[in-house]
């Protein structure tokens, strides 16, 4: 038995070495352009803060196909793709079939990307960039998307990024697994650029703003019919504001009770229309004494104009009816909005 097993390991080395010397084995690159989504994925395990999980999409920026694979799985120099272009720059693929020593790479397949033709880059360049790589899973028609969520800084002094263990041989080897097949195995790069922002969204609150008070008075309250009345639009902070109220109630306060609602309306000019905090003191004016009807209300207010927060009873219509409760003197009624505080958008230097 261990006769018959040296002489199966001498057939297997003389094969391989006739193999290497004769054979040709075909090399394909194919550079994509296509962008790429990440609904469609299931996880595998991290290891080291590096991440693994299976994609359906091919990678966007550049796929290397290698058949015979076994002309080359015992080869320790790296394999060097042709230049290809993506976001703006010039790249190649490093790959160690057998693993970059260097790199913690033994037993693993190793990959890289470098960057080429920075000569004609500016002094002291820079390029960020949020790196994936890939090995294709042929069996289950993904690919091995690896990344450790950090982003890599190209320079003079830092070339090339990667992983020194991009996936173990064992795996990749097991045919089970379905990374080769039929000698054939497959890598991918994906590189986006990082470019940090220039401008951010700056949302400040501003307490008791200018101009934060409000007031609306209706005359001939008897007189008025079963619908919304508003107000005359104010302006506090950059956003419009009107009042509104229905006399004969609205909501769980019909028909027993007075509703009063602040509504955000429309920007003024140039200013950034993004949702709007409004936070109010809505009163119903006693108009013989300090005995105001008052409530608290705060929100985000949409972009959209027309959406109202308020209450629905913020008095009964048989308080509001007595005369000697001050509310109705005149047939005329006060609603007063005080803004409290307004949130304002700025788009500033990052």
């Amino acid at each position: 038995m261990a006769n018959q097993k040296w002489s199966l390991c001498f057939i297997s080395l003389a094969f391989l070495f006739i193999t290497c010397s004769s054979a040709e084995f075909l090399i394909q690159q194919v550079t994509e352009g296509r962008g790429t989504e990440y609904n469609r994925s299931s996880s595998l395990k991290a290891n080291l803060g590096v991440t693994r999980v299976l994609r359906e999409e091919r990678p966007s920026s550049k796929i290397v196909t290698i058949t015979s694979f076994s002309v080359i799985k015992d080869r320790h120099e790296p394999y060097e793709s042709s230049v290809f272009e993506a976001a703006g720059y010039k790249w190649r693929l490093v790959l160690y079939v057998n693993g970059n020593p260097k790199d913690g790479g033994s037993g693993h397949i190793s990959l890289y990307v470098r960057i080429e033709d920075t000569q004609s880059l500016p002094k002291g360049w820079e390029v960020n960039v949020d790196l994936k790589l890939f090995v294709h899973n042929q069996k289950q028609h993904k690919y091995l998307t690896v990344t450790d969520g950090t982003v890599k800084r190209f320079s003079d002094a830092k070339k090339e990024w990667g992983y020194g263990q991009l996936i173990p041989l064992s795996t990749f080897y097991n045919t089970n697994e379905g990374y080769i097949v039929q000698d054939t195995g497959s890598f991918g790069a994906e590189i986006l650029i990082v470019k940090p922002a220039e401008k951010q969204e700056k949302v400040t609150f501003i307490s008791n703003p200018p101009d934060n008070v409000f007031t609306w008075k209706m005359l001939r309250f008897s007189t008025l019919e079963d619908k919304f009345y508003y107000s005359d639009d104010f302006l506090v902070g950059d956003r419009y504001w009107r009042l509104g109220f229905n006399p004969k109630g609205d909501g769980g306060g019909r028909p027993h009770a007075l509703p009063i609602f602040l509504y955000a309306q429309g920007f003024k000019p140039n200013a950034v229309a993004t949702n709007t905090w409004g936070a109010v003191n809505l009163r119903l004016k006693n108009q013989r004494s300090a005995n105001h009807k008052q409530i608290y209300s705060a929100a985000w207010y949409p972009i959209r104009s027309g959406y109202g927060v308020g209450v629905n009873n913020i008095i009964l219509l048989k308080d509001l009816n007595d005369a000697s409760k001050g509310y109705l003197v005149n047939d005329a009624i006060i609603f007063e909005a005080e803004m409290v505080k307004v949130s304002v958008t700025n788009i500033v230097s990052a």
